[in-house]
């Protein structure tokens, strides 16, 4: 086809004619093409050939269909709908002025407008049309990606071509030449038409051809194309069939209004409105009444695209859920929305239709709160829709309410803080309007302006004459709600029915009674203020809000039976009181552990009178053999047949010695528990570190009871108990751990071994305690009185806790004391090696007592004990000391022992009394070899004295302070040596040496084996 049916000659003869008479007007044209190019068209190429598309059918009124092929480096745009004629070519080739103007429009088109529902409009539609492209410069944005774009149609064809524009300027005038050179040869594509040949694909009218530039330019058309999807549908509704080819693949995009929900509004402005909205807008604009709303909701996942469509898209951000395609007025670059009148205008329609949009959803049974605007706006006109929008959405039927699952104006709703799904269930019928709300939704309802209730302000507005069950079921409907710790708080006041028909606030201390608990235990704890949950009314939810599982313990522990207990003396009814906490006992016998007060219940003894159970016994025990029969009545037997000997035991009535314990116990403010123990003030004092009772404490005490009623003969059997009974014998043999203020520990006796070495005395008027023990050491022994027969009965063990000395370890104070003072008896007679085996225990002690002896035991140098002043006496704690006659009588010991007996008798050391100075130097000689071969630590060299003389006394060998040894004999030698070594032990092999030096290698042969 050659014909140029378009008259583009015309068209390029009058563009060339304009910009020949006035270059300027050729930089005016290329300027404006270059700045829709690259600025505002960069990246809208699919939307406006799509556009393009839309125009094309709705001038026939028919839905049209699009087919973007992207082969070999070309796109092809094929589009059904009226075919190209001169009018568009003209359109195509002149900037901001398009062809699609409302007066080619027939009667009635100005009805016909994108979403408004009506049928497809007929052709010339011109309304439809002007919604859609109203600048007449959309197809510059071929321009991003070709220099030679083509349009055929089946009524003739025209291109455009930047290198045959260039060449048609060429040689024009020499101005316009000029210019084309500051242009480094850029000229304006789109305003020379030039005519083409070709057709269409089949079953299309028009084709658009754009060969692509460059690499960056099939890069963006690949991307746009993967990037349409149905918001392009949606913002072009005449169209009804999209198909992309590209070597990937083929996509369709059709039927989008399947996947979404579509919410239209539309008309048309009269007159006035026109006045009134489109003053500011250009000429051709105010001339197109027609304005659309259309918000489109995914039906699916998918987010929608995040700005707002006029109806194609802008630039715009848009924070909402949905889609919004309007006919917003655009600036000229036709990417951001215009402010205006008519802007204010369709945001306020926008937010009408927005809310019509989420009450059908809501109607359908979906949550449409996480539509509803929170946060910060994307952006100017997003910050505006949203205002507007939560404006109207208060009033419209949005929240779905509990009863009767209506759908509620957010106005007229009320949630209630903290409320599950369950619990407001329970709350409908008596909070109107009340909805259901998730964690997540706060912000929307907090939008919408739903008022709130706090869970404590509906948790005060209950109770009422609901009846126990009604209760049970509320509770039930809190299972979930009470694992949040600020719920359980806001539920501190929870109402709750109780056994007695009272209703009170707080579940609290309440009591949850069990099945194991017999219902009239109750009753005898009522009028002591025992506050226990109806049985109907029990429930879990309770107890995680502060009730109490009413277990035996549990009830046991309440101090309003502990009253009663305390009481029963006095009650009214001692005698069910008693049978109330023996059933509670007899039920668990270990629950009443540690509940010392319970020893305060009065019981009928065999006599009938009410006695406390701490001075009851069972008849025939142990207890009653034992104990004073003024201070104990047997407990009567019907007593002991109903409830058991256990449950009895358990309150304090004993078959044996009872044991009381404490925890903490701070030594001077002793707890109740232990307050009556006979003497427990005493012996706080006694074990108390430095004899201070303050800021001394005790983590456990345990500590046998009725030690004063046990009578004086019946002691062997006692203690036979104590220490066959694990209870007991813990309690007796047990130290007791004290801390003192400075946190150190000490290990004291416990309270009944101390009161017992206090108190019980033997026949003779003598105390049990301090006599030796059946199995005590010899030595000791015959130092001390002997203990009585039937103590050898006892468990060694007890024997020592009651006071009993088996070792020098087993003395106190006192038994110290009479140790010293027999030992110092100049009637006794003890040899050297008794008197040395005592002192080495007795320099071990720690403990002293109150004085030291005036006189002590001493041995002398003939190696015979006697007994002298402790002035007169030394303690010795090195072998050449015991040479020193001059010194007095010696007391030996080695070590640490010698400063413990120093201490203990406090006789001074033998080096604070004498200077141990030797007098002379002696001549110094080298130890033979052998006897450093065999003891290596003997030092190199020693002194040999004539005559050996320390602080003018005579001796036969010493160590002097700097460890040099001297000697005068080969004896003193070998002793020097060895003690100068550190080892003693070897005297007898360095003498042998010395004496015999023939046996050298005999001794050098029995070392190897050392």
């Amino acid at each position: 086809m050659t014909d140029d049916v378009f008259g583009t000659t015309g068209i390029r003869e009058r563009v060339l004619a304009g910009w020949e008479a006035a270059p300027v007007r050729f930089r005016e044209d290329a300027n404006a093409e270059e700045e829709l190019a690259l600025g505002g068209y960069v990246d809208r190429l699919v939307i406006e050939l799509a556009q393009n598309a839309a125009d094309a059918a709705a001038r026939l009124g028919v839905r049209g269909r699009v087919l973007f092929e992207f082969r070999n480096h070309t796109l092809v745009v094929a589009n059904t709908g009226a075919p190209l004629n001169a009018e568009g070519v003209e359109s195509l080739a002149t900037l901001r002025a398009s062809a699609k103007r409302p007066d080619l429009a027939p009667p009635g088109g100005e009805d016909l407008l994108p979403g408004s529902g009506g049928n497809p409009p007929q052709a010339g539609g011109g309304e439809w049309v002007a919604s859609v492209g109203r600048f007449g410069v959309g197809f510059s944005a071929v321009l991003a990606v070709t220099d030679e774009p083509v349009v055929l149609s089946r009524t003739g064809g025209v291109r455009f071509s930047k290198a045959d524009t260039a060449a048609a300027i060429a040689g024009i005038s020499p101005d316009l030449d000029t210019e084309v050179r500051r242009r480094d040869g850029q000229v304006p594509v789109l305003r020379l038409p030039f005519e083409a040949d070709g057709e269409p694909p089949a079953g299309y009218d028009t084709a658009v051809i754009l060969p692509l530039r460059d690499e960056a330019a099939v890069a963006l058309v690949r991307r746009l194309l993967s990037e349409a999807d149905d918001a392009l549908l949606l913002a072009l509704p005449g169209l009804e069939r999209i198909e992309i080819e590209t070597d990937d693949g083929r996509r369709v995009l059709e039927d989008a209004e399947s996947r979404w929900w579509i919410q239209r509004a539309s008309g048309v402005f009269d007159a006035a409105e026109r006045e009134q909205l489109l003053a500011d807008r250009p000429t051709e604009e105010r001339s197109r009444p027609n304005w659309s709303v259309v918000w489109a909701l995914p039906r699916t996942q998918v987010p929608p695209p995040g700005t707002v469509h006029a109806p194609t898209p802008t630039d715009e951000p848009l924070s909402l859920g949905a889609l919004l395609l309007a006919t917003f007025p655009l600036d000229s670059t036709r990417r951001h929305v215009a402010k205006g009148p008519l802007t204010d205008w369709l945001v306020k329609e926008a937010a009408t239709a927005y809310g019509e949009l989420l009450r059908e959803r809501a109607a359908d049974g979906d949550n449409v709160l996480g539509l509803v605007p929170t946060g910060l706006a994307a952006g100017a006109l997003d910050r505006v829709l949203r205002d507007e929008i939560l404006g109207v959405l208060p009033g419209v039927e949005l929240v779905r309410g509990v009863e009767d699952d209506v759908v509620l104006r957010p106005r007229d709703a009320v949630v209630v803080e903290g409320a599950d799904d369950a619990f407001n269930e329970v709350l409908a019928p008596i909070v109107p309007g009340l909805i259901r709300s998730r964690r997540e939704d706060r912000l929307a309802l907090d939008a919408l302006q739903v008022r709130r209730l706090e869970l404590s302000e509906v948790i005060d507005q209950l109770g009422g004459e609901e009846s126990p069950e009604w209760w049970g079921n509320l509770y039930t409907s809190l299972t979930t709600m009470v694992t949040d710790p600020l719920i359980r708080e806001s539920l501190g006041t929870l109402p709750v029915p109780l056994a007695d028909g009272r209703l009170v606030r707080g579940a609290r201390g309440l009591l949850l009674p069990g099945p194991e608990i017999p219902l009239d235990t109750l009753a005898a704890f009522g009028e002591y203020g025992v506050r226990v949950v109806h049985p109907d009314a029990v429930h879990p939810v309770l107890e995680r809000l502060g009730a109490i599982a009413a277990t035996p313990r549990s009830l046991l522990e309440d101090s309003a039976v502990r009253s009663a207990v305390e009481h029963s003396a006095d009650a009214t009814d001692p005698d069910a009181i008693a049978h109330a906490v023996l059933s509670l006992v007899a039920a668990d016998p270990s629950q009443a552990d540690g509940l010392w007060w319970l020893s305060d219940l009065v019981l009928r003894d065999a006599d009938g009178d009410l006695v406390p159970a701490n001075a009851l016994v069972v008849e025939g025990s142990a207890a009653q053999t034992i104990l004073d029969a003024d201070e104990v009545a047997p407990i009567a037997s019907d007593l002991l047949d109903r409830y058991g000997q256990p449950a009895l035991e358990a309150v304090g009535v004993l078959a044996s010695l009872g044991v009381v314990t404490a925890s903490d116990v701070a030594l001077d403010q002793l707890p109740e528990s232990v307050q009556d123990l006979d003497g427990i003030e005493d012996w706080a004092y006694d074990v108390a570190p430095d004899g201070s009772r303050y800021g001394a404490g005790v983590g456990e005490l345990e500590a046998i009871r009725d030690l004063d009623w046990i009578t004086d003969d019946s002691w062997p059997k006692a203690l036979h108990i104590m220490g066959s009974e694990p209870d007991l014998r813990r309690a007796l043999v047990t130290q007791v751990r004290v801390v003192g203020p400075d946190d150190r520990p000490l290990g004291v006796p416990s309270y009944a071994a101390w009161w017992i070495r206090e108190h019980v005395m033997l026949e003779d008027g003598e105390p049990l305690a301090g006599r030796a023990d059946p199995d005590a050491e010899p030595v000791l022994a015959s130092f001390l009185d002997d203990a009585p027969d039937w103590t050898a009965g006892l468990d060694p063990e007890v024997r020592t806790a009651v006071g009993l000395v088996r070792e020098v370890g087993d003395l106190d104070a006192d038994g110290i004391s009479l140790v010293l003072d027999r030992l110092a008896d100049p009637e006794r007679e003890v040899d050297e090696a008794t008197i040395l085996r005592l002192w080495a225990r007795l320099g071990t002690l720690a403990l002293f007592p109150g004085e030291a002896p005036e006189q002590v035991r001493v041995l002398g140098t003939d190696g015979v004990t006697r007994v002298t002043d402790v002035d007169h006496a030394v303690v010795i704690d090195g072998p050449m000391w015991v040479q020193r006659e001059d010194l007095g009588g010696f007391v030996i010991g080695s070590g640490a022992a010698a400063d413990g007996l120093s201490d203990l008798l406090d006789v001074p050391l033998a080096q604070d009394v004498a200077e141990g100075k030797i007098d002379g130097e002696g001549t110094a000689a080298d130890v033979p070899p052998i006897v450093r071969e065999l003891v290596p630590e003997v030092p190199a060299t020693w002194w040999e004295h004539e005559e050996l003389t320390v602080d003018g006394v005579e001796v036969f060998w010493w160590v002097d302070a700097d460890g040099a040894p001297h000697a005068a004999t080969f004896d003193g030698l070998a002793k020097a040596l060895a003690w100068a070594a550190g080892r003693w032990d070897q005297r007898h092999v360095i003498r042998a040496v010395l004496n015999e030096p023939d046996r050298s290698v005999e001794l050098l042969v029995d070392a190897v084996y050392d």
